[in-house]
């Protein structure tokens, strides 16, 4: 309701408040919880969410962090900024059959800038811009919530009032501690989806402005409602699901704004009743606005797909398995699977993981499947609230209802695979919006049980717990997220049943050098997925470089079989000795597959046993181009040309490759090397240092430095580096011979000092 009051004198504040919470009733009557002033709910809120995920500050990148932001071209300031433009959210052309067609430039600038400010791939600044947009936007939800739980209100002096200031406050509270949100605001990839969510709800409170009497008495403003509208195309700009916010400014316009009854509409729609605009559907601007709003959503929509082409995402079935089923009913019924865990995970945010993909979920495929009666108890609660949404006689229940349920749904839209086959089978950052729906049908469930109940205070410390609890949820997911180790090793209790699970850590344990560890989890991957090309090729590797030539050989042979063009990645003919063969299999991986850095890294490592020493390092650095993070390919870059003795070249390597990957203990550890045999003591033991502090246990990190220490005169130190390598190896090549020269020098000293 809008109040028009041009002559009257001016009521107060509170009489004004008094009067509109007269015109229906105020949810927060029945609600026991905390009630404070505007400024204030906002700093709780702000604080909190701020506490949930603070923790997640100085993570690495993961999981899709590398190929979004560290492989990322877009990112660097030699790709011109139009490009942006024209590229996916992953850097590549959307005009490529590859192409995912996630078109967010937007979210790419910012990557952008934070990569230039930071002057490097550093993390912490990523991670700190995704928790104060996290924390803005849950600030943002107090007054959207006002709004949603207490209706669109303001005094005659134009200012909106919070008709529901515990509601919002809880609902706030809710969106921002809720669990399944960490995917977002700890994984840097998630920012599409807190950018999306900004301008969403900016989108939606510039709506809401739209309705603020003007001087001239005008009911509603033109210029906000396009600002709406533009606020709205940013924010797909950012993801894709905030044109959905289009749709549910329009909703909110019949419900809140004409206050239309959906039944009664419907009843009159099908009867062809000419009194429709009584039922509100004709009111004044309605209709003028949503083809305002339409016509943008269109606008916006046609362009974007003249941007990405025609040509639908190219998925596999391994992503999305439902999809590629033969049957409508077997898709159908998978597909409302799906969305009952998505529900659950709205419900209990326990069992969370970074993929859900590869077997996770296994296809229902018979109405025996005892996992149908998720899909009844999802309908069942549907069906439910949507009889109450439309059949209600109480309208201010019809309005919050409606209000929950289109803000859980049509957010959704996108990922439902209705209109389009999408990537994945469950992503929990898809629900960052539709979760906003979730919390104001929990808090409106949370008002009808306070009604109800005669011990309140009991009912709102069980929020109370609640909110704890999951703010704990979030520590704890959030620390999960701040390395691969703990994110990926943290799914295997939760999909068991995943390869893609079990490949991600046999790989993050085969890079900190444990291959017999990862040989265990790479052959589960394969057992699990038996076409599982990657998790061949890696554990077919490891095998080679253990000489276990013959199982090598069937497995890659077996991948080759399964993906042809794949087949020079795997060297297996530079292990058995045919180098011609081993080389023409590359270059025809390459000339079919351009962006190819384990190809190139290989082609290098063939090139380098036949001597071929400018082509190695060629070869090495192609495949540090394609992924400057390739460690590698650096390393052995910085070794050909120290073991060449192109000491101030092998120096130079080194340096870039630290600037890229400064927490590589590797690099340290082969610069510190170089800069030793360049005398440049200090800063080679500095170096040695900090590898020792990230890797204390590799005994060739202390042996070298005591070799360091050794050469430059401080042989104490020498002598108990010395013993701490041969501790952690008493084996190793030359540090005995070493350590016994080491103490016949120092013998010696004491004899001529005795």
């Amino acid at each position: 309701q809008i109040f028009n009051q041009h002559n009257a004198e001016a009521p107060s504040l509170e009489q004004a408040f008094h009067r509109m919470a007269q015109t229906e009733p105020n949810l927060d009557h029945d609600v026991s919880w905390l009630l404070l002033p505007s400024h204030w709910a906002k700093a709780v809120v702000a604080l909190i969410s701020f506490l949930c995920f603070a923790n997640s500050y100085d993570g690495d990148f993961v999981f899709d962090d590398s190929e979004a932001i560290i492989n990322n071209k877009d990112l660097r300031a030699e790709t011109p900024l139009g490009d942006l433009w024209y590229h996916d959210f992953w850097g590549s052309k959307l005009s490529s059959n590859t192409s995912h067609k996630s078109y967010r430039p937007l979210t790419v600038l910012t990557f952008r800038i934070n990569y230039l400010f930071a002057g490097g791939f550093y993390p912490v600044g990523f991670h700190v811009i995704n928790i104060m947009l996290h924390c803005t936007i849950s600030v943002l939800m107090v007054d959207v919530f006002s709004i949603l739980l207490g209706g669109l209100q303001f005094s005659n002096k134009g200012r909106r009032l919070n008709l529901a200031p515990k509601s919002s406050l809880l609902a706030a509270l809710l969106f921002a501690v809720h669990p399944v949100h960490t995917e977002c605001v700890a994984g840097i990839v998630g920012r599409a989806d807190l950018l999306c969510a900004l301008f969403f709800l900016l989108s939606f409170l510039g709506y809401c402005k739209a309705f603020r009497e003007n001087k001239e008495g005008h009911t509603f403003s033109v210029f906000w409602v396009l600002v709406s509208v533009i606020l709205g195309a940013i924010a797909m700009l950012c993801k894709e699901q905030g044109i959905t916010i289009l749709g549910l400014n329009a909703v909110f316009d019949a419900l809140v704004i004409n206050k239309i009854n959906l039944l009664e509409l419907i009843q009159k729609l099908l009867h062809k009743d000419k009194s429709l605009e009584n039922a509100g559907l004709l009111r004044k601007g309605l209709l003028f606005r949503i083809t305002l709003l339409m016509s943008g959503g269109a606008s916006i929509l046609y362009i974007r797909w003249r941007i990405m082409g025609t040509g639908p995402p190219a998925f596999t079935e391994v992503d999305n398995p439902a999809s590629f089923a033969d049957s409508l009913f077997v898709r159908a019924i998978n597909y409302n699977y799906y969305y009952s865990l998505n529900a659950w995970l709205l419900l209990c945010p326990w069992w969370l993981c970074f993929d859900w993909s590869m077997g996770c979920i296994p296809l229902i495929k018979s109405v025996s499947d005892w996992r149908i009666i998720a899909l009844a108890a999802l309908w069942f609660c549907l069906i439910g609230l949507i009889c109450q949404a439309l059949c209600s006689e109480d309208s201010h229940k019809r309005r919050i209802l409606t209000l929950g349920l289109g803000f859980l749904i049509i957010p959704f839209l996108p990922a439902s695979n209705l209109f389009f086959r999408v990537g994945f089978v469950i992503a929990e950052r898809v629900i960052y919006l539709p979760s906003i729906g979730y919390c104001i049908l929990f808090t409106y469930g949370f008002s009808l049980l306070s009604k109800q109940a005669k011990k309140k205070k009991i009912l709102a410390v069980a929020v109370l717990g609640i909110l704890l609890i999951n703010v704990m949820r979030c520590a704890l997911r959030s620390s999960q997220w701040r390395s691969e180790e703990q994110l990926f090793r943290s799914a295997l209790s939760v999909c068991p049943l995943n390869a893609k699970v079990h490949y991600n850590v046999g790989k993050n344990l085969a890079d900190k050098g444990n291959q017999s560890a990862a040989i265990k989890y790479y052959r589960e991957a394969v057992r699990l997925n038996p076409k599982y090309v990657h998790a061949m090729n890696n554990l077919g590797n490891i095998l080679k470089e253990r000489n276990e030539l013959h199982e090598a050989e069937e497995l890659l042979s077996l991948a080759v079989q399964i993906h042809p063009e794949t087949r020079a990645q795997f060297g297996l003919e530079n292990s058995l000795r045919r180098f011609e063969e081993a080389e023409q299999s590359y270059w025809t991986a390459i000339k079919h597959r351009k962006k190819y850095p384990d190809c190139y890294y290989n082609l290098g490592r063939l090139y380098a046993d036949l001597n071929r020493h400018i082509d190695a390092l060629n070869a090495w650095r192609n495949a540090t181009v394609l992924k400057p993070e390739h460690s590698l390919a650096w390393n052995n870059m910085i070794i050909l040309l120290d073991n060449t003795g192109n000491l101030a070249q092998a120096e130079a390597v080194g340096r870039e490759a630290l600037e890229l990957i400064p927490n590589d203990h590797s690099l340290m550890f082969s610069l510190a090397n170089v800069l030793g045999k360049s005398q440049k003591y200090k800063e080679s033991e500095a170096l040695f240092l900090k590898a020792i502090k990230a890797n204390p246990n590799a005994a060739s990190y202390h042996g070298n430095l005591a070799v360091l220490y050794h050469r430059w005169g401080n042989l104490d130190l020498a002598k108990k580096h010395y013993e701490v390598s041969l501790k952690l190896d008493p084996m190793a090549p030359g540090t005995k011979e070493n350590y016994n020269l080491l103490r016949r020098k120092l013998e010696q000293l004491q004899k001529k000092g005795g």
